[in-house]
C-alpha cells in the first residue's frame, strides 16, 4: 500500500494494511540490522528530534539506533538542561527544533496529548513535520504496541509476519491496565487481528470501562479479575509493569501479595499452551510481574526479543513517515 499517514500519535484507527505495512518494512529491516553494514542511506539528510520529557532508557535510545541506522542525523532533548527550566513552554520548544530543521520530532511526555498538540502546532504552522508519540502519559505508546505485535507474529512466521496470524489467537495481558499506555496500544492492535484478548489484574488496576475498548473490534475483548481463566490454553502472555510512579492512590496492598496473585510463574505456565511464550514491555519488576528466573529462560521470554524488535520496528515507523527511499 502506498503509506499515507504523517503522523504516528495512537493505534487506535491503525487499518490492517497499515499494520501489515509496518510489519513488512520492520522484517525488511531486520534483515539490515543482520548485515555486516548495519545502514541504509534512507534518511540521510534528515533530523530527528528525541524530546522526551520523561526518562526513557529502550525507548530513547531505540529511536535514536533507528534514526542512525536510517542514516539520518539526530538530536536528543534533555528536560533538567533545557530552556523549559527558565520558564520555555513545550510548543516553544518544538518550535525551536523546527527552526533548526527538524523534520521528525519523537515526543515522549508524563501528560496524555502532548505528541498529538504539538503534530497540531506543526500542522497549523504549515510545516512538513511528522510527529510520532513515544508515550504520553496514560494515553498510547503506539511503537511499543507495533513492536510487541512484531515480535509475536514473528515467532507465528519469522519469515513473513502479518495481522492475520493472530486470528484466533488467545492472548492475556497481566497486570496494571489502568495506569499502562502499552496495554492501551497493544489492545488495539491485538483486537485488529483477530485475536482473543484477555485482560487480568486487580480490580483496581482493571475498571470495567476496558471492556468498551473491544467493542467494534475484529477481535474479542475478555476482562478477568482472577488470573487462572486468562491463562488457560493462551498462546501468550504479555505481564506489565506496576506503574508505581503513575499511581495517586494505594492500590495494592503489597508487592509481595500482588505476586502471589497475578505474578507469572513456571507453575502458573502450566496452564497455557505447551509452546507459550512470555513478553514483557519493560522495565521489569524481578519478582514481582514475572519471576526472574522465567524471565531470563529463553525457552519462553521473549523480552530480549522485544528490545532487538524495538530497533527494526522504529526503523520501520521513522522510514514510513519519513518518506524514505531505500
Amino acid at each position: 500500500m502506498t503509506w499515507t499517514r504523517r503522523h504516528i500519535l495512537t493505534l487506535a484507527d491503525f487499518t490492517s494494511d497499515e499494520y501489515d505495512t509496518v510489519l513488512q518494512t520492520a522484517a525488511s529491516f531486520r534483515e539490515v540490522l543482520g548485515r555486516r553494514t548495519k545502514k541504509v542511506p534512507a534518511l540521510q539528510g534528515q533530523v530527528v528530534a528525541n524530546l522526551f520529557f520523561e526518562p526513557s532508557t529502550r525507548t530513547r535510545n531505540s529511536f535514536e539506533l533507528a534514526a542512525k541506522r536510517l542514516s539520518a542525523d539526530t538530536l536528543n532533548f534533555t528536560p533538567g538542561s533545557s530552556s523549559l527550566t527558565k520558564g520555555e513552554t513545550i510548543l516553544d520548544t518544538a518550535k525551536t527544533y523546527l527552526a533548526m530543521g527538524t523534520d521528525l520530532m519523537v515526543v515522549r511526555h508524563g501528560q496524555a496529548g502532548v505528541p498529538s498538540t504539538i503534530a497540531s502546532e506543526m500542522d497549523r504552522l504549515g510545516s512538513r513535520v511528522s510527529v510520532l508519540n513515544a508515550g504520553d502519559g496514560q494515553h498510547e505508546h503506539p511503537s511499543q504496541g507495533l513492536l510487541d505485535l512484531f515480535t509475536i507474529c514473528s515467532v507465528l512466521d519469522p519469515e513473513r509476519p502479518r495481522l492475520k496470524l493472530l486470528a484466533g489467537k488467545k492472548i492475556a495481558v497481566v497486570g496494571d491496565i489502568l495506569h499502562s499506555r502499552v496495554a492501551r496500544s497493544n489492545i488495539w492492535s491485538l483486537t485488529a487481528s483477530g485475536a482473543q484478548v484477555h485482560l487480568a489484574g486487580p480490580p483496581t488496576l482493571l475498571p470495567l470501562l476496558f471492556a468498551e475498548c473491544g467493542q467494534g473490534r475484529e477481535g474479542k475483548l475478555y476482562l478477568h479479575w482472577h488470573l487462572e481463566p486468562a491463562l488457560a490454553d493462551a498462546d501468550f502472555v504479555m505481564t506489565l509493569r506496576l506503574q508505581k510512579e503513575r499511581m495517586s492512590q494505594n492500590l495494592l496492598p503489597s508487592l509481595r501479595e500482588y505476586h502471589s496473585l497475578y505474578g507469572i510463574t513456571r507453575d502458573r505456565l502450566k496452564l497455557c499452551k505447551p509452546d507459550v511464550k512470555v513478553l514483557h514491555p519493560g522495565p521489569v519488576n524481578r519478582g514481582v510481574e514475572i519471576s526472574s528466573d522465567l524471565m531470563d529462560d529463553p525457552q519462553f521470554s521473549l523480552i530480549s526479543q522485544q528490545v532487538t524488535s524495538g530497533v527494526a520496528v522504529r526503523m520501520a515507523l521513522l522510514y514510513l513517515i519519513g518518506g524514505g527511499k531505500v
